[in-house]
């Protein structure tokens, strides 16, 4: 398959030869409730995801991509070997969390990683089964895995690039934050946006529905910037949802990965706002 996005009817008649996770994520983080809802209700043969367990433990940054070893210890207790596909959903209404992980697996080589349309709500509402009480995944050994650095962009490249106005940018947060008339949900950093990016919230990519826009309408959405290289957002969560949206439209996106996290604090360049 060419499209990262599955449907509930298509899983559910492949739920055997394929892996599932549940990527579901809340900010402020809860990992309490996302283990205490998966446990509650899941797709059958689901296992869970935890977003902040799977990362770079080290950086200051919140949720920043794993190191391979962090990875393979983490798909190796999923029980995941890269001889399955694999099929992530959360259980927001916007694709929220998903694409983070579908984009994690797919940069580290998992390329028949896919997400699934409308997530746990479409699949409820669908009429596909569901599963809840504990569940502890069959392990298994771990093997190498290799990151494809050349999706993933620096804070210090970044800060090159939107000196040098060479690449396309595409911010994910809402329009209040990107124009700076709303303040940051994480303490200490300015509002605005990078000189030169461009404002598509995230939330504009999914239908009243819950499901993720068409190919057609995903073009029309992206205009002239459907080439877009670099996508960003406020801590490389939803940026991964406008990665999906392009790489729907057979165009693949570099993900900064510091986002605004990052570069709200000041260091690394300047700050627009229409504040």
């Amino acid at each position: 398959m060419t499209d990262p996005i599955v449907k509930a009817d298509w899983l559910a008649k492949n739920l055997d030869r394929v892996h599932v996770l549940d990527a579901t994520y809340y900010l402020p983080a809860d990992p309490t409730r996302s283990r205490l809802e998966f446990e509650t209700v899941r797709i059958p043969g689901a296992r869970l995801y935890e977003i902040d367990e799977v990362c770079d433990t080290q950086s200051d940054l919140p949720h920043m991509l794993p190191d391979a070893a962090t990875f393979a210890r983490a798909m190796a207790n999923l029980g995941i070997d890269g001889r399955k596909p694999v099929v992530v959903y959360d259980r927001s209404a916007n694709h929220f969390s998903a694409p983070r992980v579908w984009f994690t697996l797919r940069v580290f080589g998992i390329m028949e990683s896919f997400v699934l349309d409308g997530g746990l709500n479409i699949w409820k509402r669908s009429g596909h089964p569901v599963s809840s009480g504990a569940c502890e995944a069959t392990t298994v050994p771990e093997r190498s895995w290799v990151l494809d650095k050349s999706r993933v962009v620096s804070g210090a490249d970044m800060a090159a690039l939107v000196a040098a106005r060479c690449e396309t940018v595409l911010d994910a947060r809402a329009q209040d934050r990107f124009d700076g008339k709303a303040p940051e949900p994480r303490p200490g950093l300015k509002s605005g946006h990078m000189p030169g990016a461009h404002c598509i919230p995230f939330t504009t990519l999914t239908d009243g529905d819950g499901r993720f826009l068409d190919a057609v309408r995903l073009r029309q959405r992206f205009g002239d910037t459907a080439a877009a290289s670099i996508v960003t957002c406020g801590s490389g969560m939803t940026a991964c949802v406008l990665a999906l949206g392009l790489e729907r439209i057979d165009s693949h996106a570099r993900l900064y990965d510091g986002s605004w996290a990052e570069w709200g604090k000041g260091e690394l360049g300047p700050i627009n706002s229409l504040v």
